[in-house]
């Protein structure tokens, strides 16, 4: 049984129906009629080639941007309607570094903690528990200036969560990073899903949605074209072992520059 579908008096995490989005001068929608629906506690996958309107869904569903058309609600709030009580029980992972270079990560932390309404010692608290888990503390007094690529997709990590979301949008969040620290995010990210946090999660790693997600979206011209359980998926489609091969059949090998 899929999480969440055992009460349906528990509100959904996540409906979107029929979202549109048309961009000024455009001549086809970046989204054209997206479906999605999640469950409380999923780790719900949104995959798709370059321009197959990812990342214009994620800022619609995080209230940075309006569609054209359509209904979203976030545990039963009208996100377009409600946008300001969605915010407090969001986070966001974008795939740009999202924090103040000349700021210490401890200093980061602290301004968007107070942002979120966090104070004294809970967020003291909060700060401590997120430079552990991303195994920053002993760097938490550096300048970000001064860190990694990885470092900074770990301190990424730390701000998302910070104030506890119960639903964590995740865009892209181990794009061009080393290994360890890859590994350590999604080691993160499982442990998270195990607490019962629900995520959106859009990357082009392939193995990584297959390793994570419960549920996965194959988005295609702003459009649903396949939605299921990773394992569902390829095993319905003969000559698939992989949730990479899928992918291609469904989107094609041309390239999406």
């Amino acid at each position: 049984m899929e999480a969440g579908s055992q009460n349906r008096s528990i509100p959904r995490a996540l409906e979107v129906r029929q979202l549109v989005k048309f961009y000024r001068g455009a001549t086809q929608p970046a989204l054209d009629g997206l479906d999605v629906t999640i469950e409380p506690g999923q780790v719900f996958g949104l995959l798709g080639p370059n321009g197959a309107g990812k990342t214009t869904a994620i800022s619609i569903l995080c209230t940075l941007l309006k569609p054209t058309s359509g209904s979203l609600s976030i545990f039963g709030i009208d996100v377009l309607r409600q946008p300001a009580q969605v915010r407090r029980l969001i986070g966001l992972v974008p795939q740009e570094i999202a924090l103040y270079p000349a700021l210490s990560v401890r200093e980061n932390l602290t301004y968007f903690g107070r942002l979120h309404g966090l104070r004294g010692g809970d967020l003291r608290q909060r700060i401590d528990h997120c430079l552990e888990m991303v195994a920053l503390r002993d760097q938490a007094d550096r300048p970000l200036a001064g860190f990694s690529g990885g470092m900074k997709r770990r301190a990424n990590l730390a701000a998302g969560v910070l104030h506890q979301p119960r639903l964590l949008f995740l865009d892209e969040p181990t794009v061009g990073i080393d290994a360890q620290s890859r590994h350590m995010i999604l080691e993160n990210l499982g442990r998270l899903r195990e607490a019962g946090m629900t995520m959106v999660y859009t990357t082009h790693y392939m193995e990584e949605a297959q390793q994570l997600c419960d549920r996965i979206a194959i988005v295609d011209a702003g459009r649903v074209i396949a939605e299921g359980r990773p394992s569902d998926l390829i095993a319905g489609v003969a000559g698939c072992g992989t949730l990479e091969a899928l992918f291609l059949h469904l989107t094609g090998r041309q390239l999406r520059d």
